[in-house]
C-alpha cells in the first residue's frame, strides 16, 4: 500500500479533500459509534450511511435523533428525516450536517458488505489485548531471576569478607616489629662504642 507524506500546508490540505477518491471519502464520513454498539460490535467508529439511525451531539439541533435520508460523499454531509428549516418563500428544505457531528445509535445491515466490514474490525481489535496480557507476564519473570542472583553474589561476598581481615591484620602488626628491630640494635652498637671509648681513655690514664 502506498504512504502518503503529511502536509502542513493548509491550501494543499484543503486541495486534498477537495480532489479525494471515493475511498478516502468514504472514511472520512466517519461517525462514532454509542456504547452499546461500540461493546456488541467491537469497533468505536464506522462510516454512516443511508437508513443509519444518529443523534446530533453538538450545534442547535443538540439531541435530535432520525434516521439518515442523504448522504452527500461530495459535501461530505449527511441529511436527517425530520431535520429542515423553512426558507423565505415557505418551502422546506433539509439541514446539512456534518458526520462527525453525530453519533450511531442503530445500524443498517441491508449490505452484506457492511456486515464483512464489521467482522474484519472486530477480528483486528481483538488479539490486541490478547499480546498485552502476554507481554506484561514475560516482564516480570526476569525481575525475580535478577533479585535472586543479587541476593546470592552478596551472600557469598559476606562469607569471603571475615576471613580476609584478620590476614591483613597480621600483616599490617608484622610489619612494624621488622622496621623496630634495627632501632634496638643500632642503639646497643653505639652503648658498646661509647664503653669501648672509655674504657681507652680510663687504661690511657692509669698508663701515664
Amino acid at each position: 500500500m502506498q504512504q502518503t507524506k503529511r502536509v502542513k500546508n493548509p491550501g494543499k490540505q484543503r486541495k486534498r479533500l477537495f480532489n479525494a477518491p471515493a475511498h478516502i471519502r468514504h472514511k472520512l464520513m466517519g461517525a462514532p459509534l454509542s456504547a452499546e454498539l461500540a461493546a456488541s460490535r467491537g469497533t468505536k467508529t464506522l462510516s454512516v450511511r443511508k437508513g443509519d439511525t444518529v443523534r446530533i451531539q453538538r450545534g442547535n439541533n443538540k439531541g435530535f435523533e432520525g434516521k439518515v435520508s442523504r448522504v452527500d460523499l461530495k459535501a461530505y454531509r449527511i441529511y436527517i428525516e425530520g431535520l429542515t428549516r423553512e426558507k423565505v418563500d415557505g418551502t422546506n428544505v433539509f439541514l446539512a450536517v456534518h458526520p462527525s457531528k453525530v453519533q450511531i445509535r442503530n445500524l443498517n445491515l441491508e449490505d452484506k458488505w457492511r456486515k464483512d466490514i464489521l467482522g474484519r474490525k472486530k477480528a483486528i481489535e481483538t488479539p490486541k489485548a490478547k499480546t498485552k496480557v502476554k507481554t506484561t507476564k514475560k516482564a516480570e519473570k526476569p525481575k525475580t531471576e535478577v533479585t535472586e542472583e543479587k541476593a546470592e553474589q552478596e551472600a557469598q561476598v559476606t562469607a569471603e569478607m571475615p576471613a580476609e581481615v584478620p590476614e591483613e591484620a597480621d600483616e599490617e602488626t608484622a610489619v612494624p616489629e621488622k622496621e623496630e628491630q634495627p632501632k634496638a640494635t643500632k642503639k646497643a652498637a653505639t652503648k658498646t662504642r661509647a664503653k669501648s671509648n672509655a674504657s681507652e681513655e680510663a687504661e690511657e690514664e692509669g698508663g701515664q
